[in-house]
Formats: C-alpha cells, structure tokens, sequence
C-alpha cells in the first residue's frame, strides 16, 4: 500500500461512500485510478464487501488500545473533557461510563510509539487525573453493525 491507497482509504472513511467521483473530488486522484486501486484493494483483502469496510489490520493499525482514564472536571463538562480526549489523533472511540473510571478510549495504532505518544497526549490534558492502558491481545469479536447481533424479532 502507498500513499494514493491511504488517501483513497482515508477518503472512503471520510465520507463513507465507495463513489469514485466523490472519491476524486476528496482526493485529486483520477477517477479510473482510484477504481483501480479500489479493485486492487478488495482483491489484497483490505477493503472486504462492497460497502468498502475496511480491514484496519491489512491497513497497518496493527494494535489496539484500550485505555482508562479518570478525570476531574473542574470547569468543564464531562462532554468537554470527553471532547478533549477524542481530539486526540488515533483515538477511534470514546465512551463516557459510571463506574471506577470516567472514560473509556479505544485506539487503533500503527506501532509502539504511537502508544507511547497517545499516552503522553492523554497525559497532557489537565483534567486527565490517571490513565491505565491495555493491549488487546486477540480480538473475539468486532461487529461493526450492532443490527447483525440481533434476529428481526428481537428488535420489534
């Protein structure tokens, strides 16, 4: 993969659309190049259907982290805070939750460094009190659409 598949991926992303016209508006490519990585990219497994969900393992973010982090909001909301936190680059998904912690995080990264970044990222937010990461070791399950999980009767 080089960079022309990384913005045709970040742009399918983006505006969650496989449309190669839009695709071109979004990146400069030209529309028969970006089918024809499109093609290459389904072929290598990458991009697996044709609703362009992409592999993120195949496209390089090999490691994710789940990370625990306790704030104290002084002036600000917990949506704030929250807000803060999911600015972070590489921070894919952020839930605020009861419990012992107040947020929890999930990032999808490339290499060991990025962890260490993301952590000092998280670390330099003020309201950030503690924060306890973990590597996922092997992913069971990962369902992107809640709806496969349940039969047409169970959501009536």
């Amino acid at each position: 993969m080089d960079e022309r598949d990384l913005r045709i991926l970040m742009a399918i992303a983006s505006l969650g659309t496989g449309n190669v016209k839009e695709l071109h508006e979004e990146t400069g490519i030209p529309t028969s190049t970006i089918h024809y990585r499109i093609e290459k990219l389904k072929e290598n497994g990458i991009i697996r259907n044709d609703l362009l969900d992409i592999d993120i393992q195949k496209a390089g973010l090999k490691l994710t982290l789940i990370s625990d982090v306790v704030a104290e909001y002084g002036e600000l909301t917990e949506g704030q805070v929250g807000e803060k936190l999911a600015n972070i680059e590489g921070v894919n998904k952020v839930y605020f939750t009861l419990g012992d912690v107040d947020f929890v995080l999930i990032a999808h990264l490339t290499n060991r460094d990025m962890v260490h970044r993301l952590v000092n990222d998280f670390e330099s937010i003020p309201e950030v009190s503690r924060v306890s990461s973990k590597f996922v070791i092997m992913t069971i399950k990962d369902e992107p659409n809640p709806l496969n999980d349940y039969s047409l009767e169970s959501l009536r």
